[in-house]
């Protein structure tokens, strides 16, 4: 069965607009393509999908080796804001983009929410 496109943008799209202080989010192949983005427009698509997927990847190894199980998710914190990594299923890597005013918890929880749809999509 062919992944529907229009479905993963339009769960980013809503993602996007209806969380607070989320500025983007991106779903991608663990090879770097992206699937379907959703991005500020200075952002560029292939680019970021290519370094999240890297960034996962690396993610994992460094939690195999440090003993720490399965990697639920990346994190990384500058004083922009946050992006958040997370494993969609084997096929697919989700992206989120949030400012430094996101509280951490309803974030974590609107990604966990929103994975919930993509996975549907992605089966």
């Amino acid at each position: 069965m062919a992944i529907s496109t229009e479905k993963l943008s339009g769960i980013l799209q809503n993602f996007v607009t209806s969380t607070n202080d989320v500025q983007g989010a991106a779903v991608v192949t663990p090879d770097g393509l992206p699937l379907a983005t959703s991005l500020p427009g200075a952002m560029d698509e292939e680019r970021v999908s290519a370094m999240s997927a890297a960034m996962l990847s690396l993610g994992e190894r460094i939690g195999n080796e440090l003993a720490r199980g399965t990697i639920d998710r990346i994190y990384v914190e500058g004083n922009q804001g946050y992006g958040v990594l997370t494993s969609c299923g084997e096929d697919a890597v989700f992206l989120v983009l949030a400012n430094q005013s996101a509280k951490q918890g309803l974030l974590m929880l609107e990604i966990k929410r929103a994975l919930a749809e993509l996975k549907l999509v992605l089966m």
